[in-house]
């Protein structure tokens, strides 16, 4: 059941006197037939004697919480300390912790009861809180009392949102009170590992239950969400508010990071602009500009990376754009979003589209044949990008263009190759350029 270099682990800190177990969300995982991550041990040996025990192997990543990382064909494995941990006074870490050798002790001071198992080299499973049974239910449930587990760690919180979207389980129902009772401790949490968890979160398979379970939840990171809702769209093409919407096309979506963050952000414009016309319908006109905004306010704010940025602020800005189905409209997509983010942005349109009433599911034929047609265009090595032209800078030199207006006719060209209006041929390019000089 455990790996060769797992094993080789244990057998080493066994062979010594050693009790060690593998331990938390690697043995969840294979008690699931998931494959584990990452492995993590346990053990009645102290960091030093760990670090004896594997000489040249062993790197001290975080001794003061009786953590070594060791090096075994090429994998890391955490192997960690037998302890009791005392206050968490900044919420995340335990301000010290007492080593023990009693592994019942370790067990008690983690998590949740299905991250609280330990599995020994023989393959024998210790379970002490119920965690199988938890797993065979499929239910998140804290150790012992969830509020005092939240105290000690408010990124549990969404950790405990994560496995739910992630492995498809419930959160159990003391746990999902104390999770709303706690949850503005999440405010005291670096907003880079609220990201990092949400992220997990969104691209679960049953992101859309916990979006709509916890939506006061993530509100406290993420205000944007709030307005909408229990937001009624009034329009016949949805049956769903417009926070239900959103939910529903996350789950819809293919599991990319970029692409379900989009969906996330994707209309929570439409509260700021809506209108209802004389027949009582109800409308978002600019609502892609708006989400835009709170997108990227919101990514600001939630530190992500500026690529991660750009790429989900591109998507939402389009995401209600018509795109026409020919090599033209395509070509003008390739050339905005490139290949990745045209690929992404049909994988939006698609998911938006799916959670729309069933009546006007409609868009899915227009969409394949849209990654049909992108396929040919790429197959054909179409042009849309300055790198694909024909012609470079050294030739708009040698016209005698100088400084920026090297790059403006260069554009310029693109341009009439992206509409069609000339071929990405060279003499065709620089005689566009000699009459357009």
């Amino acid at each position: 059941m455990l790996p060769p270099d797992v094993l080789a682990v244990l057998r080493r800190l066994n062979g010594a006197g050693f009790a060690a177990c593998a331990v938390g969300g690697c043995v969840r995982d294979t008690l699931l037939g998931r494959v584990p991550e990452d492995w993590d041990v346990t053990t009645a040996a102290r960091p030093e004697q760990v670090t004896a025990l594997f000489p040249g192997h062993a790197i001290p990543t975080g001794l003061q919480h009786g953590t070594v990382t060791v090096r075994q064909a090429g994998q890391s494995f955490e192997v960690t300390t037998f302890r009791a941990d005392g206050v968490y006074s900044d919420h995340r870490h335990p301000d010290k912790v007492t080593f023990s050798t009693d592994l019942a002790q370790d067990l008690k001071r983690r998590d949740f009861t299905v991250n609280a198992m330990a599995l020994d080299a023989s393959g024998a499973l210790t379970d002490l809180f119920g965690g199988r049974q938890d797993l065979e239910n499929r239910v998140i449930r804290c150790m012992g009392d969830p509020d005092r587990r939240f105290d000690e760690d408010a990124l549990r919180i969404l950790r405990a949102l994560r496995f739910a979207a992630v492995l498809d389980f419930t959160v159990e129902e003391h746990t999902a009170a104390a999770i709303r009772r706690k949850a503005p401790t999440l405010q005291r949490i670096a907003v880079e590992r609220i990201t990092a968890e949400m992220t997990k979160l969104l691209c679960g398979a049953a992101a859309c239950r916990v979006l709509l379970d916890f939506p006061d939840v993530i509100g406290v990171f993420l205000p944007e969400v709030l307005p909408a809702v229990g937001f009624d769209q009034r329009n016949i093409h949805h049956i769903y508010d417009v926070w239900g919407h959103t939910a529903h096309a996350v789950g819809a979506a293919i599991a990319d990071p970029i692409v379900r963050w989009s969906l996330l952000f994707h209309d929570l414009g439409k509260p700021k602009c809506f209108t209802v016309d004389e027949q009582g319908t109800g409308h978002f006109y600019g609502h892609g500009k708006a989400s835009h905004a709170l997108a990227t306010d919101a990514m600001a704010r939630l530190k992500f990376s500026n690529d991660h940025r750009r790429a989900v602020a591109a998507l939402v800005d389009w995401h209600d754009r018509v795109i026409p189905v020919t090599p033209r409209g395509l070509r003008r997509c390739l050339n905005a979003l490139g290949e990745e983010g045209t690929r992404r942005l049909i994988a939006v349109k698609r998911a938006d589209n799916l959670a729309q009433a069933p009546a006007y599911r409609d868009r899915q034929k227009q969409l394949d044949e849209a990654e049909k047609l992108l396929a040919d265009l790429l197959a054909q090595d179409a042009c849309f990008s300055l790198q694909q032209l024909a012609v470079d800078g050294n030739d708009m030199m040698a016209l005698g263009l100088e400084g920026p207006a090297i790059g403006h006719m260069l554009r310029a060209l693109l341009e009439q190759v992206v509409s069609e209006t000339l071929p990405n041929d060279r003499d065709a390019l620089l005689q566009w350029a000699k009459e357009n000089l």
